[in-house]
């Protein structure tokens, strides 16, 4: 009895010793038919809309207002159920520690920068990774934050780095992410060089320290964005964005985005981008709009529509089609350019 009493009494003092924590498993499996013209692969395929994830995240609450969080999150293909890519880390997604409090929040390992954390929210796809959406090419401006990792790595995150994000202040917040300059193990980079001396050889480190910055705020049906970001090899990001609910169906979205690349690109080094998109939803179903445009110095334009539909079967699934149309060069130097059609038709589960 009083060794109960001990122990209650030191649980009283030192609660963090006992702290409450949970962890919960999380993931997405999405899986679809889909069809590109003019492109490498014209085959029908089943392939993905979304990445495909299983992940782990977790809190603990250490008491006095301070929490430790954790998240780790493994990629995978859905049609043949091996990893995302041989090259890719097996905690591809994300693979973060860190602690909240009063002062926000800061984590430390890898995951998306805090620009293209923020820019999803003003994408008519949510920033999925697919043909349809944008936020992989001219949304971004076809910038890469991540240029110095393995061949065939994601482009919009950081490795080795360190994220802080502000308490939310009246519908504000900071969010500020900066990476080390160690080598990830990247293939060599021309830039400026020759491919005998390269600007950046095989597993070179950062020239500087990347960084990424974006500043949100809220305030009802209006959200905006306005970020900027250096990666490993200086390459530059100017970026704004805006959305609207006029009604709670409708969402509008814009934004503009910039790119300088004069560090690794003599001439014709700057890249800008625009995408206008719309959410539009009605009972189960929500419709998606969007079109885009990305103007490369010295290159023929990209432009691209597209229009999808999702229809929830319940909280957690829903049915997907996708349509879309996009007239690209298909390399830097090309004179012409070629009109691409994309088909998809698919089901999305979250778990």
């Amino acid at each position: 009895m009083k060794k109960s009493l001990v122990a209650l009494a030191l649980m009283g003092a030192f609660g963090g010793a006992y702290a409450q924590s949970s962890v919960v498993i999380y993931g997405t499996l999405d899986a679809g038919v889909q069809k590109t013209t003019n492109t490498a692969n014209t085959a029908t395929q089943i392939t993905k809309r979304d990445n495909n994830k299983l992940g782990f995240r977790g809190v603990e609450d250490l008491g006095s207002g301070l929490k430790a969080l954790f998240q780790l999150e493994i990629r995978y293909e859905p049609d043949t159920g091996v990893i995302e890519s041989t090259t890719r880390p097996l905690f591809q997604g994300q693979s973060r520690v860190g602690l909240q409090g009063a002062f926000g929040t800061v984590r430390l390992g890898r995951g998306l920068t805090a620009y293209q954390e923020s820019t999803i929210a003003f994408e008519p796809w949510s920033g999925l990774p697919n043909v349809a959406g944008y936020q992989t090419n001219l949304q971004v401006a076809g910038y890469t934050s991540d240029p110095l990792s393995a061949a065939g790595n994601s482009g919009n995150r950081f490795s080795n780095a360190i994220w802080w994000n502000s308490p939310v202040w009246n519908g504000f917040q900071l969010n500020v992410n900066v990476a080390s300059k160690e080598a990830n193990g990247s293939p060599a980079i021309i830039g400026r060089g020759t491919a005998a001396a390269p600007q950046y050889g095989a597993n070179a480190m950062a020239s500087a320290n990347p960084y990424s910055i974006s500043a949100t705020y809220t305030n009802g049906p209006f959200a905006a964005m306005l970020a900027t970001e250096r990666n490993a090899i200086e390459t530059k990001l100017w970026s704004m964005a805006a959305s609207y609910k006029p009604t709670t169906a409708l969402k509008l979205m814009a934004t503009y985005t910039k790119q300088d690349l004069e560090h690794t690109v003599a001439v014709n080094n700057e890249v800008d981008a625009w995408v206008l998109g719309a959410n539009y939803t009605v009972g189960p179903g929500k419709f998606l709009f969007g079109y885009g445009q990305k103007s490369p110095d010295g290159q023929l334009k990209t432009k691209q529509i597209s229009v999808g539909y999702e229809y929830s079967l319940s909280a957690r699934t829903y049915l997907y089609v996708d349509l879309a149309s996009k007239k690209t060069p298909l390399t830097a130097t090309a004179t012409s350019d070629v009109n691409q059609k994309h088909y998809a038709l698919g089901i999305h589960h979250n778990f």
